[in-house]
């Protein structure tokens, strides 16, 4: 049977090859110090950074001057600055500069050789997780454990495992579409037998399969996570286990007075294979409903059994400003020279096709108050004491890897979190989902960290004002850094034109 391809064939195709092909024609180029074996200062007898103000999200302490040791991949020691010894060290004088622990991207998905990791690392990214079983971010974690790449630490998800039909196309993406519970559980034992940490599960996976899905994750031992199927009520998914809940789209409905009414109608949701778009359109009108019948009392009730199962919630403000304010994004943004052409070309192509096709301008207004809603939201949570995560979702419209961690943390702000508060959802609460030592600057914890040049207390966007990065024991200084920005440009402006932009394989970007 020929088939035939549309525009919108074209950029869900873009997701499934994506700036991976073009990873294989620009023949993986060395990242100024990001590919070399010697990357940065201190390697062999260790660095420290002295005379620094240390703020430390676990504690909510701010230390002014003070050392921190670094040596190997680990912290040593942590102390006042006339108590620490720094023998041996290559000395990193930080006097007028703040230290905090490397940021995490706990949504995201790999996009391009040359690109994503020089990114990461150039904005303090030093952890990150990977949701769509991507084999080009496995070559990475190889490449990155064996020193002959630098990058942040990878925990990798499952291909997607959706319902039948999926709303992607199987021709574009490989994804993995369960029909039954038997097919559940093949899945998710086929996917731990090709290495991936967790299981990725998507919005229409049916009740009962899920259900199945949950049950063989626990007893094979790992994780699932992922989207909340559209036939699956959150709190059923925090019972079951679900490790977090990716995105906003579903927690309007069980904080609705209209919940059973909301439930009907997506019990009568019917899609083809591959309509994503037409998710899209059918899940907006019931979100809106939700969130003008919206109750307090099962709100509470909610975000109270979250708390109390540590069901974290990774928001994805970054992707919801994009999609909730479409027509209004600045598609021209001054970070689009760290992607291809192409890339942004894909980008805006996807926001004409899946975000604005059938939004008639009259729209946006009601657009633009659900992403209100979704911030109020997030800080009630917080309140409530649900744990909340920084992810970005790279590949959606106006998502830049690495730079938008800072987007991230700066719409928690905006939602109503401190800043401390904020940076304890990119450091101390990744650290302790993924139950590593990091995420802090203490004794024998990861020696990753971030040096900025103003306090982020002050204005969180202070974030954005690095000055060096230690990722996994490695100090970047000032110039290395702007070397690693500076061939990442180049890269992205020499990767081929024929290129596809990669696409996010959550939101068909």
């Amino acid at each position: 049977m020929t088939r035939n391809i549309s525009r919108r064939g074209m950029i869900v195709a873009g997701a499934a090859t994506g700036l991976a092909g073009a990873a294989a024609m620009v023949a993986r180029p060395a990242l100024a110090v990001a590919e070399r074996g010697d990357q940065g200062s201190g390697q062999r007898g260790g660095t420290a950074l002295t005379h620094v103000t240390v703020i430390d999200p676990a504690t909510g302490k701010v230390l002014p001057d003070m050392t921190v040791v670094v040596r190997g991949d680990r912290i040593t020691d942590v102390g006042r600055a006339d108590q620490v010894r720094v023998d041996g060290t290559t000395v990193v004088d930080l006097r007028g500069k703040f230290l905090i622990p490397g940021l995490a991207d706990m949504h995201m998905h790999a996009q391009a050789e040359g690109i994503d990791n020089g990114l990461y690392v150039a904005n303090g990214v030093t952890t990150v997780r990977e949701m769509a079983g991507s084999p080009l971010a496995q070559d990475w974690r190889t490449r990155i454990d064996a020193g002959t790449l630098l990058g942040p630490r990878y925990t990798l998800g499952s291909r997607i495992i959706d319902g039948a039909p999926s709303i992607w196309d199987p021709a574009y993406l490989d994804i993995i579409q369960i029909a039954n519970p038997e097919e559940a559980r093949a899945a998710v034992r086929g996917e731990i037998a090709r290495g991936a940490d967790f299981i990725k599960v998507y919005s229409r996976v049916s009740r009962d399969a899920y259900r199945a899905l949950a049950a063989e994750a626990h007893r094979q031992g790992v994780p699932f996570a992922g989207h909340c199927p559209d036939q699956v009520a959150i709190d059923e998914a925090a019972d079951l286990g679900q490790a977090s809940v990716e995105h906003m789209f579903w927690t309007p409905f069980e904080t609705s007075r209209k919940e059973a009414e909301i439930r009907a109608e997506i019990d009568r949701m019917r899609l083809e294979l591959g309509d994503y778009s037409g998710w899209f359109a059918a899940i907006h009108p019931l979100e809106w409903s939700a969130a003008h019948s919206y109750s307090p009392a099962k709100a509470r009730q909610l975000y109270g059994k979250l708390a109390r199962r540590r069901t974290r919630q990774v928001p994805t403000l970054a992707m919801h400003y994009g999609l909730d304010n479409a027509r209004d994004l600045n598609m021209d943004d001054p970070r689009n020279k760290y992607l291809p052409p192409s890339a942004v070309g894909s980008q805006e192509l996807a926001r004409q096709e899946f975000y604005l096709k059938d939004r008639a301008p009259s729209e946006d207004a009601e657009w633009a108050a659900m992403f209100q809603y979704r911030l109020r939201t997030v800080k009630q949570m917080h309140e409530a004491g649900v744990p909340l995560m920084t992810g970005t979702d790279t590949g959606t419209c106006a998502v830049w890897p690495g730079f938008s961690v800072h987007d991230e943390l700066s719409h928690f702000v905006a939602a109503g979190l401190t800043p401390m508060e904020a940076l304890y959802t990119a450091t101390v609460e990744p650290a302790d989902f993924l139950g590593v030592r990091s995420g802090r600057i203490a004794r024998d914890h990861a020696a990753d960290l971030v040096v900025l040049d103003a306090n982020p207390l002050n204005d969180i966007t202070n974030t954005q004002a690095l000055s060096g990065v230690v990722v996994r024991g490695k100090y970047i200084g000032p110039q290395d850094r702007l070397n690693i920005l500076s061939e990442v440009e180049r890269v992205a402006a020499t990767t081929p034109a024929a290129a596809v932009a990669a696409g996010c394989p959550c939101h068909a970007g």
